[in-house]
């Protein structure tokens, strides 16, 4: 293996989008932070009432759900040894992570960053070698084009019951190996991404929050690479 990457699929985090730019709850949030609402990260906790109106409303806004899956992944020694890529898919297009970077571990500060990111293009801004670059691209064209991977899994409820021993040999075994995790609290994938060729696998009986599955590939993973 070469490489490992990591897709966050259809992820919950994005700006704030302008149909509720004048919710009283976003006023009031954005007004709290010094910042317009054009500038501050879509939050369930704080802009429910306003994102009602919003379609997938129940899919977005979750920024601490990708926080405490990046958490996870890079406490994995797999991360720190860099030998791991993060694709992140957003609405404003694909979050990429440096290898081996050390993910923000306080909550705000990590909210600021991505802020950044979506208004300024990078972080820190216009590096020539950027920690977490935004970059304009489809997701499914980006794994097909760039990445050229020779194993692609997506995770999934509904998927072919596997041995997580098992997965994760193929997964050794590969170069370019891609594992898709979806990034949303609720609802599934869009039809588009289901319906690409992809094996769509389950790794439990039960349906397991996106860091669970991040924790579960990634643990294995160390014990078979390092143990």
């Amino acid at each position: 293996m070469e490489k490992l990457y990591l897709v966050i699929a259809e992820a919950a985090l994005e700006l704030v989008p302008e149909e509720i730019w004048s919710g009283r709850d976003v006023i009031k949030s954005a007004m709290r932070r010094g910042k317009k609402p054009s500038e501050i990260l879509l939050d369930i906790s704080l802009h429910y009432r306003s994102m009602r109106k919003l379609s997938e409303w129940y899919k977005r806004g979750r920024p601490d759900l990708i926080h405490t899956t990046l958490l996870v992944a890079g406490s994995s020694e797999i991360w720190r040894k860099g030998l791991v890529k993060t694709i992140i898919e957003t609405r404003h297009g694909l979050l990429i992570i440096k290898e081996k970077t050390r993910i923000v571990r306080n909550y705000n500060r990590f909210i600021s960053l991505i802020e950044q990111v979506f208004l300024k293009g990078s972080a820190p801004p216009q590096s020539s070698d950027p920690l977490i670059r935004l970059l304009k691209k489809d997701l499914l064209d980006y794994i097909e084009n760039d990445i050229k991977p020779d194993t692609v899994f997506i995770f999934h409820e509904r998927g072919e019951r596997g041995d997580i021993k098992k997965i994760i040999e193929i997964i050794i075994n590969s170069v370019r190996p891609v594992i898709i995790v979806g990034g949303f609290q609720r609802g599934d994938f869009s039809r588009r991404l289901l319906e690409a060729p992809y094996k769509k696998i389950s790794i439990s009986d039960e349906i397991l929050d996106t860091w669970a599955v991040v924790c579960r590939v990634f643990s294995q993973l160390d014990i078979s690479l390092f143990s």
